[in-house]
C-alpha cells in the first residue's frame, strides 16, 4: 500500500494567538507527520505562492538528500547566484534549516515570518508545513535566484512537493518510514518518484531493478527525462577524495569532494548533473565556479570531524544504508588504532541489521540515548550489541557517554558517533560547551 492523504501521527493542537513564534511551532509538535498536500497548497495561497517567485531544484531519496543540497548550493553560491537552502532536520538550532548563501534564517526574521504564517492559518496544520510555508516566504523576501529543497518524508505527499523544480533529485530508495511509505521498494520508489513533472527531469543514483522500473514509467507517463548514475552519469575515483565526472554533457577532471566517502562522490555526481540542468535553463555556472563550490561545500553531521586527536567524528546515519556507507568510510577513508562507537537510535529504524554492521568494525562500544520519546532503550540496544562485541558500556545521557568516550580514547584512537541525527545533535551541542 502506498499513501494516502489522512496519514496522522498524534494529535494537531489548535494554538493561540498569544504564544510566542518559536512556542507556537513547537506546540505544533515535530513529531505530528501528515503527508498530503491540500492544507499547504492552501495556506501557500493565503501567501500569494511565494515559492513560484524563484527557480528551485527539489531533492528526495532514502539518504544523501542534504549532502546534495549542500553541493548544489556551494556550486550555485560560488557562481555568483543568491541562493537558498531549506533542510531538515536540524542538528542543534532550528534556523540551520533555512539558510540564504549560507547563512541562517536570523531570530528576528524567523520570529516574524511564523507569525505572519500563523496569521493566515485557517485550519489544522503540521510543525512541517508551516516551517515549510517559513522558508517558501523567506526565499522570497531576501530574493533568492534558485531554492534548493530537501524532501522531508517520502516526496507525492510531501509538504515540499507544491514546487515546481527545474530538477527532481531522487538520491537512492531504501526500505524506510514504512507505516507511510508501504512495505516495498516498489511502493516506496512510487511515492518518491511522486517529485517527478510533467517535462521535468529526474536525476538519480538509484540501482534496484524494480525502483528503476518505476522511475522509468513515471517518466514516461510524464514525459520526463531521466539521468542515472552508473548510465548518462559516471564517476572515477582517484585518492584523498579526487574524481573525475562524466556527465550528460559535460566533464571536469581532478574534482575535490570535500565530503569524505565514496557514497559522497556519488551523491556529488548528482550534484553535478542538477547544476548541469540548471545551466541549460538559463542559470549558467562556468567550470571555476563547479572546482570552487566543490571543494568549499560542507555539511554538518555526515562523517563530521569534530576534533582531530582522539579523533572525534559524528555522522546522521540512521539507516541500514547509511550506516552501510559509514562503515566503508571507516574502513577505507580513515586509519587509526582503535574505534570507539557512541551508539542511539530511535525506535522506528532497523537498529538490529544497523548494530549487525557496524558493531563488529568497534573495538569497545558506548551506547547511549537520544532525548526523543522515540528512542530505542539502552539495555535493549546494548543486548543486541552484546552478540557482535565483547566490549560494550551502557552510559544513558549523551554528553556524559561522550565524556566517557573521550577518556577512554588514545591520541590515535578514532570515536565514531552515529545512529540517530538526534544523538548527532546533542553530542555536538555537548561538545561544544566542553
Amino acid at each position: 500500500m502506498g499513501l494516502n492523504e489522512k496519514t496522522r501521527q498524534g494529535n494537531i493542537l489548535t494554538v493561540d494567538d498569544m504564544i510566542p513564534p518559536r512556542e507556537y511551532l513547537t506546540q505544533l509538535n515535530s513529531s505530528v507527520i501528515r503527508l498530503g498536500l491540500a492544507p499547504v497548497t492552501r495556506l501557500l495561497e493565503y501567501l500569494q505562492n511565494p515559492q513560484d517567485a524563484y527557480t528551485s531544484v527539489l531533492i528526495g531519496g532514502t539518504n544523501g538528500k542534504g549532502s546534495i543540497a549542500a553541493t548544489i548550493a556551494s556550486i550555485l553560491r560560488e557562481a555568483g547566484y543568491r541562493t537558498g537552502i531549506y533542510t531538515s532536520p536540524h542538528l542543534v538550532d532550528l534556523r540551520e534549516r533555512i539558510r540564504v548563501n549560507g547563512e541562517m534564517i536570523t531570530e528576528e526574521a524567523l520570529d516574524a515570518l511564523i507569525d505572519e504564517v500563523r496569521g493566515h492559518v485557517r485550519e489544522d496544520v503540521t510543525y512541517f508545513e508551516v516551517l515549510t510555508a517559513v522558508a517558501f516566504l523567506h526565499f522570497c523576501r531576501r530574493k533568492v535566484d534558485i531554492a534548493v529543497l530537501e524532501v522531508g518524508l517520502g516526496g507525492r505527499l510531501d509538504a515540499t512537493n507544491v514546487v515546481k523544480p527545474v530538477a527532481s533529485v531522487i538520491s537512492n530508495i531504501s526500505l524506510e518510514h514504512r507505516e507511510y511509505l508501504g512495505n516495498r521498494l516498489r511502493d516506496i520508489a512510487r511515492e518518491k518518484a511522486g517529485i517527478i513533472k510533467d517535462k521535468g527531469v529526474c536525476i538519480t543514483a538509484a540501482k534496484q531493478k524494480p525502483v528503476l522500473e518505476i522511475f522509468n514509467e513515471t517518466c514516461r507517463e510524464r514525459k520526463a527525462k531521466l539521468y542515472r548514475l552508473g548510465g548518462h552519469i559516471r564517476t572515477r575515483r582517484h585518492r584523498n577524495g579526487v574524481f573525475d565526472y562524466h556527465g550528460i554533457s559535460k566533464n571536469y577532471k581532478g574534482l575535490n569532494c570535500s565530503l569524505p566517502g565514496q557514497h559522497q562522490i556519488e551523491n556529488a555526481a548528482l550534484a553535478l548533473a542538477a547544476i548541469e540542468i540548471l545551466t541549460n535553463n538559463g542559470f549558467p555556472v562556468d567550470d571555476s565556479a563547479v572546482y570552487g563550490g566543490m571543494q568549499k561545500t560542507h555539511w554538518e553531521g555526515r562523517l563530521e570531524i569534530l576534533q582531530a586527536a582522539p579523533r572525534l567524528i559524528v555522522d546522521g546515519g540512521h539507516n541500514p544504508a547509511g550506516v552501510s556507507a559509514l562503515c566503508r568510510a571507516l574502513k577505507n577513508d580513515f586509519s587509526y588504532r582503535h574505534l570507539i562507537l557512541v551508539f542511539g537510535v530511535l525506535h522506528d529504524k532497523n537498529f538490529p541489521l544497523m548494530l549487525k554492521n557496524i558493531a563488529p568494525l568497534a573495538d569497545k562500544i558506548i551506547i547511549t540515548k537520544p532525548e526523543s520519546e522515540r528512542a530505542v532503550s539502552t539495555s535493549e540496544l546494548a543486548e543486541i550489541a552484546s552478540l557482535y562485541n565483547d566490549y560494550v558500556e551502557v552510559v544513558e545521557q549523551t554528553g556524559e557517554a561522550l565524556k566517557r568516550a573521550l577518556s577512554l580514547a588514545g591520541r590515535h584512537d578514532l570515536i565514531c558517533v552515529t545512529g540517530s541525527l538526534y544523538l548527532v545533535g546533542e553530542i555536538k551541542k555537548a561538545f561544544s560547551q566542553m
